[in-house]
């Protein structure tokens, strides 16, 4: 055969090998680009399932948050009734089998409230879930740090009402602006942000989830977007439960909260008369008395953190089942034994 020939031949061969290759790449490539926009789109949609279950659960967490600072924020009102009475005896804690409430305590009570009612105010204008992270770290807890942060070098527990909030967020916001510091816009910033907000409650696994980003590598970021589904997963069963439990705790602590608002109705009746308690009839003073175990019961209830920090930075929180339970079982032993009329 002519060489001539033979190169033509060889040529064709050539040519007909290369446009065979260029089309195995160029499926290879169309493959390649479809995987990657199915994982960017499975990761899409798991944080969008994220986004709709966080709002819900965040909701719930932060009418809760509210309900427990507006509670407590009230808890100097109570103990300023309690201390015009004279001759009053000592009010113990309360303890039957299991059961047991703090005993009445006046300046715990007023730390409480101030404190409440600063990260009460805070919470006004901070983003979506302060108020919600207050009752995942437990409220008077909070509430109690905040006076504590706000107080080096200040006799704010002296103080109340807007007097006692503006020096709070003030301190909080590194001292007064005529000294230098941030004051109550510093403060009331500060706020919001140690809260933590969402991070707070799902723990840091939320930042490493909305923080990832996809590889460039077809194959790997397929992966990475079923990893992500996976752990949204998980967050979603978590923020279910921790939503249906924010909202049955609002519930019960709503119906403990109307019971003691018509005692403490009751009480300041009484003392608007009497201030000696010797004065006072036996069901006066068992009114007084079961004032004093309902803000108890307030107490405990609003220090109870819903949620349990994870051990590790990137593991999710947990519901802190075994405290929810526990202070419910006494409150409904309490309220049966005591209001079940």
């Amino acid at each position: 055969m002519p060489l001539p020939l033979i190169l033509g031949i060889g040529a064709g061969i050539a040519a007909t090998t290369g446009v065979g290759s260029g089309l195995a790449g160029g499926v290879k490539m169309k493959q390649a680009s479809n995987t990657l926009k199915s994982a960017s789109e499975k990761r899409e949609e798991a944080l969008a399932r994220f986004e709709k279950a966080n709002e819900k659960t965040t909701k719930a967490m932060d009418d809760l948050g509210e309900v427990e600072l507006k509670i407590c924020s009230g808890f100097q009102n109570f103990a300023d009734v309690v201390e015009m009475i004279q001759n009053r005896p000592e009010f113990k804690e309360y303890e039957k089998d299991e059961v047991s409430i703090p005993k009445y305590d006046a300046e715990e009570l007023k730390k409480v409230s101030v404190g409440a009612s600063v990260l009460l105010a805070g919470v006004g204008g901070a983003t979506l879930g302060a108020a919600g992270g207050f009752a995942a770290a437990g409220v008077t807890t909070s509430a109690v740090m905040a006076l504590g942060t706000a107080s080096t070098g200040t006799a704010i527990a002296s103080l109340s009402g807007a007097a006692a909030t503006n020096a709070t967020l003030a301190a909080l916001g590194g001292g007064a602006v005529a000294a230098g510091g941030g004051g109550m816009a510093l403060g009331s910033t500060m706020l919001g942000v140690s809260t933590l907000g969402v991070g707070l409650m799902v723990g840091g696994i939320i930042f490493s989830i909305t923080g990832a980003t996809l590889s460039k590598k077809a194959d790997k970021a397929f992966y990475q977007a079923l990893e992500i589904d996976r752990q949204v997963i998980q967050l979603e069963g978590f923020l279910q439960i921790l939503e249906t439990r924010a909202k049955e705790y609002k519930k019960i602590l709503n119906k403990v909260n109307s019971r003691y608002k018509i005692e403490f109705d009751k009480m300041c009746e009484t003392v608007k008369t009497k201030k000696d308690w010797n004065d006072f009839s036996d069901d006066e003073k068992l009114n007084v008395k079961n004032c004093v175990l309902l803000v108890g019961l307030l107490y405990k209830m609003c220090k109870v953190s819903l949620v349990n920090k994870a051990k590790n930075e990137n593991d999710i929180n947990t519901v802190n089942a075994r405290d929810i339970n526990e202070c419910l079982d006494v409150v409904n032993e309490v309220m049966e034994e005591r209001f079940a009329a």
